[in-house]
């Protein structure tokens, strides 16, 4: 699977994941907050399917350092 999620987007991701999913401890405690496993997963995993099929990359291509 191709990494298409820089490390930013990567780390809001999981950010926003761990926030959604504290939702169902600490705040309304619904169920809307396992929607939270989504941003988490993809985060985690780098690579993001509507980012795919809307061919975006935040990801720098490999052997560029950003000079």
């Amino acid at each position: 699977m191709k990494h298409n999620i820089g490390s930013i987007d990567s780390t809001l991701r999981i950010i926003l994941g761990v926030f959604l999913l504290s939702l169902i401890v600490w705040g309304p405690h619904s169920l809307w907050g396992l929607v939270g496993i989504i941003p988490l997963a993809t985060g985690f995993v780098r690579s993001c399917p509507l980012y795919t099929a809307m061919n975006i990359t935040t990801d720098k291509p490999a052997g560029k350092t950003g000079k």
